[in-house]
């Protein structure tokens, strides 16, 4: 059942006149529908819980139309509550998704393929001999994850010979495209959704009829590629356009108010996202780190890097599991232990950025039979710090150190972990202290492509955040650190590093990171 929050306020209230902006935010556990005012406030909200099927081993699927389910009620309840003062509506969405659909009857053809989903691994292990074609062409590693190799997996299902794809009677998309489709009838797809799809020219923008004949995809299919604020036709029933489209970790992004090269947000969860806008001249990143697209608005494309691990929020549950206590409870103990020079390389499936090293293992080094639990668990929960600056200082190699880090995401609701990043990464942390940042972001740029504000004005928004600067020695931070690169050289059974140096073998990614939220308790320090 949905819990609502909306039901609380007043419509109307003390600005009842005043336009809303309403934001869909529909991620991989549920979808969530914010409601701002005209001062960037929060004035309601929906959620609606999603499931998720695992038919077999590796195998991630979700129901589209349990999905547009979830967008329509989140829609229809702010019709119901806020009506005519709907002025804009912004969309943040899962990544990498994909789905096939008839046209002539508007239902799916199969099931919707999550960002999870590993079943075309053997594929794109047949293809790895095209893997740095690939990367050249969208930035992306070649991987299952990406949208290319799960569409030609429904395809191969229900038209293997792609008659009825080619002459267009199956459209294929992500869940952006699904909504919009589902909403006004347009198949289209916002750009920087479209760069997760390995189809993309990260140059051009635009389709690479290369990668279309290597992965076997249908142009006529595929969605038009539109910017991120380009107003869709109006939704049904609202009488509003759509006139923001971005994914969730664009939008966090976008949220944070990074509009400069430079600006660095990370997002905590089961695994974490770090991503940064690029200069508008970039032409490759760090090693270790990939290129997406950020955005598009006005016409112009903003690029980015973004580095993915594998495992940080994941890392507290299972440790959380193993000693029988919550997630919430293993922090607080490590928050009370001190450095007892434990490691724990948490290579579950191998290591992501900046190593991309899917033959690393799992090592915990330094115990003994004297070591207590909450060791262990101080040594789980800084894992999560260390990989993240090990990716920071990739993204240092591209030529201008990260000074701020922008942070967001469950865990970081505990200030113990987020001192702990600003301490052991020697850099400034700004954490947002919005929950909700991926629906923040897209209702921002709805409200600017709708009138509701002037960029300007949302560069004004308020947005609660609260500062940790370092506070350990920088010398001891670096001796942390070094003793962190000693272990992953264990893991990856190569010498100790002084600095973050990517695999030189071509390794799949092995699993990626969910935007989902690992459960911390705040502590107060």
């Amino acid at each position: 059942m949905a819990e609502s929050s909306v039901d609380e306020i007043t419509a109307g209230g003390s600005f009842g006149t005043s336009p809303v902006v309403v934001a869909v935010d529909q991620g991989t556990s549920s979808t969530k529908t914010l409601v701002l005012d005209v001062h960037g406030s929060i004035v309601g909200s929906l959620s609606v819980p999603l499931g998720q099927q695992h038919p077999a081993a590796g195998w991630v699927e979700q129901d589209a139309n349990e999905i547009l389910d979830g967008v329509r009620a989140g829609l229809g309840h702010a019709r119901e509550l806020f009506g005519e003062r709907i002025a804009a509506i912004g969309i943040s969405n899962q990544r990498e998704s994909a789905l096939a659909w008839d046209p002539a009857t508007g239902r799916p053809v199969g099931p919707m393929l999550g960002w999870q989903d590993r079943r075309t691994a053997d594929r794109a292990r047949a293809l790895a001999d095209h893997s740095a074609r690939v990367r050249r062409i969208t930035g992306l590693p070649l991987d299952p994850m990406f949208s290319a190799l799960k569409f030609g997996w429904l395809l191969d299902e229900v038209d293997p010979d792609r008659s009825r794809s080619g002459a267009g009677e199956i459209l294929l998309g992500t869940v952006d495209s699904w909504i919009v489709w589902s909403l006004t009838g347009e198949h289209r797809i916002e750009v920087g959704n479209a760069s997760r799809t390995q189809l993309l020219d990260i140059e051009t923008g635009g389709w690479s009829a290369e990668l279309l004949d290597l992965f076997g995809i249908p142009a006529a299919s595929l969605p038009r590629v539109a910017m991120s604020d380009e107003p869709t036709a109006a939704i049904d029933g609202l009488d509003v356009p759509i006139t923001a489209v971005l994914g969730d970790s664009h939008a966090a992004l976008y949220g944070h108010g990074a509009r400069d090269a430079g600006a660095v947000k990370v997002t905590y969860g089961t695994g974490s996202s770090i991503m940064g806008l690029e200069s508008p001249d970039a032409r490759a990143t760090a090693s270790g780190l990939v290129r997406t697209i950020a955005w598009g608005t006005d016409g112009e494309i903003r690029r980015a890097f973004e580095g993915n691990i594998l495992s940080t929020g994941a890392t507290l549950v299972w440790l959380s599991e193993l000693l029988d206590m919550t997630p919430g409870d293993l922090v607080e103990l490590a928050a009370g232990s001190p450095d007892a020079a434990i490691d724990l390389v948490p290579a579950f499936a191998g290591l992501g950025a900046p190593w991309w090293d899917e033959s690393a293992v799992a090592v915990l080094s330094g115990f003994d039979l004297g070591t207590p639990r909450a060791a262990l668990a101080r040594a789980a929960v800084e894992s999560i710090p260390l990989q993240i600056e090990d990716v920071l200082t990739s993204a240092d190699g591209s030529g201008s150190r990260v000074d701020t880090i922008l942070a967001d995401g469950g865990p970081t609701s505990n200030d113990w972990l987020v001192q702990l990043q600003a301490d052991l990464s020697q850099r400034t942390v700004v954490r947002s202290d919005v929950a909700e940042l991926s629906a923040l972001g897209a209702a921002h740029l709805a409200g600017v492509r709708a009138g509701v504000w002037t960029a300007e004005a949302v560069a004004a928004l308020p947005r609660a955040s609260t500062t940790f600067v370092p506070q350990l020695d920088a010398d001891a931070a670096r001796d942390r650190r070094a003793r962190w690169l000693a272990a992953v050289g264990r893991a990856r059974n190569q010498p100790a590093l002084s600095t973050p140096v990517p695999s030189t073998r071509p390794a799949l990614v092995t699993s990626q990171p969910a935007l989902l939220r690992a459960s911390t308790n705040r502590r107060n320090t």
